[in-house]
C-alpha cells in the first residue's frame, strides 16, 4: 500500500482514474472487457487511501430501493466503491457521487448487457466468499484491514497469483465502473477542475500575433453580406 494519494507507484489513483474516466462508458461496460499489460500498468494504483471504510459511511445514499442489486449487493458495492474513490481534500467520495445509483441504473436498463450483470452479482459474491475463507465473515463485516488484503490481492494484476483471476478480472470492470460513474458527475468535473461550457464575456478572439503568423485576418468577415441584406 502507498500513501494517501497514491503516491510511490509512478502514477496517483487520481491520476489514473481520471484516465480511466475519459473512456467512453460503453467500453467500461463491456462483458468480455480484456485487459493489456499496458492499460495494467496504468490502472494498478486501485486501492491506495489509507481513509477508513466502513458499513456506515460507505452506504450513505440516498436510493431507497435498488432496481438490480439486493440489499446486501448494494451495501457492498457502495463501500467497494469508496476503497476505489474515497473522500479526499479535492472530493467527495464515489458514493458522495452516487456513483452506486449510476451503476444500478445501467444495470437495471431493459437493454443491459446480461453478462454484465451475472459478472456483477458473482464477483461482489466472490469478493464475500474470498473474506468468509479467510476471515470467517463478509466483505462488509470484515475489518478495514482485512477487506484491503483481499483488495490487495486482486488491485493490481500483474502482482496478482493465478488463483485470484476472477477477483482481478472482477475488480478490473468495477473499477472501470467507478471511474466512469464518478468523472462523468458534477464532483469528478470539479476534481479534474473542468472549467470548460463556462461564458467568458472578455474574450477578444485570437490574438494578432496568431493570426498573423496563421496568415490569416479577421478583416474577411466584414467583406462578407448577410443574406437578407443582398
Amino acid at each position: 500500500m502507498s500513501d494517501e494519494n497514491g503516491e510511490g507507484r509512478g502514477v496517483s489513483r487520481r491520476r489514473a482514474l481520471q484516465i480511466l474516466g475519459a473512456v467512453p462508458i460503453a467500453t467500461a461496460l463491456g462483458a468480455q472487457q480484456q485487459q493489456t499489460p499496458q492499460q495494467n500498468k496504468v490502472l494498478t494504483p486501485g486501492v491506495t487511501s489509507q481513509i477508513p471504510i466502513t458499513p456506515g459511511n460507505a452506504a450513505r445514499s440516498t436510493l431507497n430501493a435498488p432496481r438490480f442489486f439486493t440489499a446486501h449487493e448494494w451495501k457492498t458495492a457502495s463501500m467497494l466503491a469508496d476503497y476505489i474513490i474515497p473522500k479526499d481534500e479535492h472530493s467527495g467520495s464515489a458514493t458522495d457521487a452516487k456513483v452506486p445509483e449510476y451503476m444500478d441504473f445501467l444495470l437495471s436498463e431493459k437493454d443491459a448487457n446480461v453478462n454484465t450483470q451475472i459478472a456483477m452479482r458473482g464477483g461482489l459474491a466472490w469478493l464475500d466468499n474470498e473474506c468468509r475463507k479467510r476471515f470467517g465473515k463478509t466483505f462488509i463485516g470484515a475489518s478495514d484491514a482485512q477487506r484491503r488484503q483481499v483488495l490487495d490481492d486482486i488491485a493490481y494484476p500483474q502482482k496478482a497469483k493465478p488463483e485470484m483471476s476472477y477477483g482481478v478480472s472482477f475488480f478490473n470492470r468495477f473499477r472501470d465502473m467507478t471511474a466512469s460513474g464518478f468523472y462523468s458527475s458534477a464532483a469528478g468535473w470539479q476534481d479534474v477542475r473542468y472549467v470548460g461550457n463556462v461564458f467568458n464575456p472578455g474574450y477578444d478572439g485570437c490574438p494578432p500575433a496568431a493570426l498573423a503568423k496563421l496568415g490569416v485576418s479577421l478583416d474577411l468577415m466584414k467583406t462578407r453580406i448577410a443574406p437578407e441584406a443582398k
